[in-house]
């Protein structure tokens, strides 16, 4: 895919290359005593580009970790940060565990070291890498490992600000957990608004209504799937999990399908739905306006990509598509919102994070206050001229209520993500529409990453 869209580009000898290889990757293997004997743990961290740092990129563990995979990671990481103008470089990693295998403290044990292993190879800090939740991961082991990186470096002031997606009473900030989720429904509201992109669509009117598959119901795809159907009005007609699918055609409750599944395990005898298929993938399948997979790599490939019925896909996930799939999919005339784009809210939010532990200050805590006197200020005004000249009219309650509040810091996460999707949207929009070479939105995404990427390798020199 990189490949592709970097020969549509006319980029300077060798440079296509740099920006093509991960510039180092560090395999580690190191012993945890536990259960009464040692065990041995495989981990990984790549560096793709330090075209910008810190480096950004998560931190899975999952059996299926290997160094090519993150290494494609760190490269998707590069180009999703350049693709939504955050100033970081790509990084990614992980350890090849299953975190189901062992008890918190044995976890615990297995995070502290591993972040001992990185930081001694300033593979975790605020100035050069900073790791953030991954497959596997979560707030607790971000919080692990920004305690253990404090230990190491007590006298670091911006400590914190060494990993990102912590809980928010560890200097983490609001609204990153729905970050992902919250960023695939802008991404979704945004090809709402291009007429253009609807049509090669074969889409019309609002999301009210629509029918939405979602494949996997983890933190992104609960958060994406519960926006869509609460604020949007959307139906979330399946949901694939790894036991099974379940379907419903008047839309499925998402809280109550979630909270099933914490209870049971699987989405098995949901009593929400009108029906079950133990094949899971096969709801990939089923006829829908739009299909989220929100899950794993590689679930659409050549295999099944004929069967896809469905007028836009969006990728929630990392590499949910292959790229043989990628093309059957596209001479098919089903457009696709590539993951670079869509599920780049994570990063975005963990940079205002980022951010907000550098500074040592809450969004918003400056300013709120101010910004309410002075609405107040204003309506007080208005009130005042309508009484002195009889005019008898007044402001709504809720209008008031709605328009003196100040936005807290989750209000300021929001509208900064919203408008972050809103423009990288807009940058690949352009290259789809006026360059005839490009004919998808996938092309065009990388274009544009690739194209910021080489104009700051050419400004430092190189």
């Amino acid at each position: 895919m990189f490949t592709h869209a970097a020969s549509l580009m006319d980029l300077p000898q060798g440079l296509e290359e740099k920006i093509r290889v991960c510039n180092s990757t560090y395999t580690v293997r190191f012993g945890v005593r536990m259960r009464g004997g040692i065990h041995t743990i495989t981990g990984y961290r790549s560096v793709h580009s330090e075209h910008m740092e810190p480096v950004k990129g998560g931190i899975r563990y999952a059996m299926s970790v290997s160094q090519d995979e993150v290494e494609a990671l760190a490269a998707l990481m590069t180009y999703k940060c350049a693709l939504v103008e955050v100033p970081f470089g790509g990084s990614k990693g992980g350890l090849a565990i299953d975190p189901r295998a062992y008890t918190e403290e044995e976890l615990e044990r297995i995070t502290r070291r591993f972040t001992y292993e990185l930081s001694r190879r300033s593979l975790i800090s605020p100035s050069q890498n900073v790791p953030a939740p991954d497959m596997g991961t979560g707030e607790r082991e971000m919080a692990w490992m920004a305690d253990a990186y404090k230990r190491l470096h007590p006298d670091d002031i911006d400590a914190r600000g060494c990993v990102t997606g912590k809980p928010v009473s560890f200097g983490g900030i609001q609204g990153r957990v729905e970050a992902t989720g919250r960023g695939v429904q802008y991404a979704i509201h945004e090809f709402f608004r291009h007429p253009e992109a609807m049509k090669t669509a074969g889409l019309e009117g609002g999301l009210e209504g629509k029918r939405i598959i979602v494949q996997g119901l983890g933190n992104v795809g609960f958060h994406a799937a519960q926006f869509l159907s609460d604020n949007d009005g959307a139906k979330i007609i399946a949901v694939s999990e790894r036991d099974g699918a379940v379907m419903n055609p008047d839309g499925l409750h998402i809280g109550d399908l979630r909270e099933h599944i914490r209870e049971t395990g699987g989405v098995a005898g949901f009593a929400g739905a009108t029906g079950y298929s133990q094949n899971s993938l096969g709801a990939l399948e089923m006829d829908c306006d739009i299909l989220i997979p929100a899950a794993i790599e590689g679930v659409i490939d050549a295999s099944n990509a004929d069967r896809i019925n469905t007028r836009l896909i969006v990728e929630a996930a990392n590499g949910p598509i292959t790229a043989e799939a990628d093309e059957i999919l596209r001479k098919r005339g089903i457009v696709i919102v590539p993951d670079m784009y869509a599920n780049a809210g994570g990063v975005t939010v963990s940079y205002f994070e980022w951010v907000k532990n550098l500074t040592h200050i809450r969004f918003g805590r400056m300013e709120r206050r101010e910004q309410e006197a002075r609405t107040n200020l204003l309506v007080t005004e208005l009130e005042r001229l309508s009484a002195d000249k009889g005019l008898g009219w007044t402001l709504t309650k809720d209008f008031k209520d709605r328009y003196l509040k100040g936005a807290s810091e989750l209000e300021l996460v929001r509208s900064g993500l919203d408008d972050t999707m809103r423009g990288a949207f807009q940058s690949m929009a352009e290259i789809w529409y006026s360059d005839d070479k490009v004919e998808d939105l996938r092309t065009a995404a990388y274009v544009v990453a690739i194209r910021r990427i080489a104009q700051s390798y050419q400004a430092m020199g190189l």
